[in-house]
This record gives C-alpha cells, structure tokens and sequence, in this order.
C-alpha cells in the first residue's frame, strides 16, 4: 500500500475505533495519517434541530481537541499526521482530502449504514466506498 492514510472522525467511540485500525495500517506500511473532522459552523441553532442531527453541530474548540487528540495518539504510535477541519458534509470533506492529497487508502467507520439519518441524509461510508479515489477499508465499529 503506497500513499497516505486519511481517516475522518467525529470524536465519537465508534469513531476512535476507525481511528485505532488507521493508526496501525498507517504504522504497519510506514505511511502519514490525514485526519478529518468535517462540521458545520457555528451559528446553526440546534434547538430547532431533530435530536439525530444536533450532534452534527460541533464548537471550534471542541473539533481542535478531537484532531489534536487523535493526533497525539497516532505520534504515540510512530506515525506522521496532518490534520484538517473541514466545512460540510463529512464523506465530501473525506473524499476531498483523499483526492488533494492523493490518498493510498481511506479509512472509515461503518455507522450510519443502519440508522435512521441514512435514509435522510445518506450515510458516509456507502458515499465514501461509492465515490473513493482509492482503496477503502470499512471498519465494522457498531
């Protein structure tokens, strides 16, 4: 496997398991890990939001703390990292960071093929597989 890693996440648990087994493939075939954090700015009032969707609403601080935790994490481990905070739909925000970075391997949890915000919005690991600009490992975190 040949080119960068990128893994997006949200700072859920389901997400720090996609995180984990990035970790390891980007140490195992000594590659840099592009971590991503797609959200929408701030402004947005979730109080008007069903309670599925408010989640999706994250604070500037809060999304610096998940990518410079998962960071921290993959430095641990040996490996080089790159972070980006994205606006927007996270499979977008993932697909456009593989594509400009010329991505070797994209690294996804599967939540949301099952849930109820799929059928509204579309889930992000079938958009991610469906649309990849390469390899795509869909880590079974639910």
């Amino acid at each position: 496997m040949n080119g960068p890693i990128v893994v997006g996440t949200d700072g859920s648990e389901t997400a720090a398991v996609a995180v984990a087994e990035a970790i390891k493939i980007a140490k195992a075939f000594d590659q840099p890990l592009h971590i991503v954090f797609a959200f929408h700015p701030q402004g947005v009032n979730t109080r008007d939001l069903p309670p599925e969707f408010a989640d999706a609403v994250q604070s500037d601080s809060n999304i610096q703390a998940v990518l410079d935790d998962v960071a921290a994490r993959a430095r641990a481990s040996g490996v080089k990292t790159e972070s980006h905070a994205v606006t927007g739909d996270a499979a977008d925000a993932i697909l456009g960071v593989a594509e400009t970075i010329d991505a070797g391997l994209i690294v996804v949890g599967n939540k949301g093929i099952n849930s109820v915000r799929r059928y509204v919005l579309g889930n992000i690991p079938s958009k991610v597989v469906h649309h990849s600009p390469c390899s795509t490992y869909v880590v079974h975190t639910t």
